[in-house]
Parts: C-alpha cells; sequence; structure tokens
C-alpha cells in the first residue's frame, strides 16, 4: 500500500489528548502503523546514570497511530490524502481539500 503520510509531512492530530495540535514527522513504522511527531504525544522516561549518560528525567516523544493524523494542508487544516499519476508516468500524492499536489 502507498504511504499517505510520509517523514518529513506537516501532520495534525484528529482525536486524543493532543488534538489540534500539529507537527512534522520525524519517523514513520510502517509495521506498526504509527509514526513519531515532533511536540506531539510527548512522555517523560526516567533514565538511569551510566558511564557515558547523566541519568535524570528525559522528555521524548512516543509513537502515535496513523489513523489519527492528517497531513495539514496550505491553509492549515487537516485534508485527506489521495494519489494522481501525471502525464510523464510519475504517480503523486494530492490534497483532497485543496486539490494541489503535496510533493512535487
Amino acid at each position: 500500500m502507498a504511504a499517505k503520510i510520509k517523514k518529513g509531512d506537516t501532520v495534525v492530530v484528529l482525536t486524543g489528548r493532543d488534538k489540534g495540535r500539529s507537527g512534522e514527522v520525524l519517523e514513520v513504522r510502517p509495521k506498526e502503523g504509527r509514526a513519531v511527531v515532533r511536540g506531539v504525544n510527548v512522555a517523560t522516561k526516567h533514565t538511569k546514570q551510566s558511564a557515558t549518560e547523566q541519568g535524570g528525567i528525559v522528555r521524548v516523544e512516543a509513537a502515535i497511530q496513523l489513523s489519527n493524523l492528517a497531513v495539514q494542508d496550505k491553509d492549515g487544516k487537516p485534508t485527506r490524502v489521495g494519489f494522481k499519476v501525471l502525464e510523464d508516468g510519475r504517480k503523486v500524492r494530492v490534497a483532497k481539500r485543496s486539490g494541489e499536489t503535496i510533493d512535487g
């Protein structure tokens, strides 16, 4: 299946604790159906001190379900993603709200 959300996209959270917040996709895990988004679903992790690292409380972005994310359109609103084949044979992602191509 083609990826509707890719690394580097700006997405909006549709449901959950972080509803309405947006951020850049840092990592996509297609087998798990999850993505890591900058500044969204932040968890606190307690780390133990080691020889190389200092211990303490660290804030880390946890993965979020892909179904709870939507690509952000040019006007800042969430949009669904479709696909279109161009005349030169390339398959590109298209924003359903505005009809613009997402990736050139």
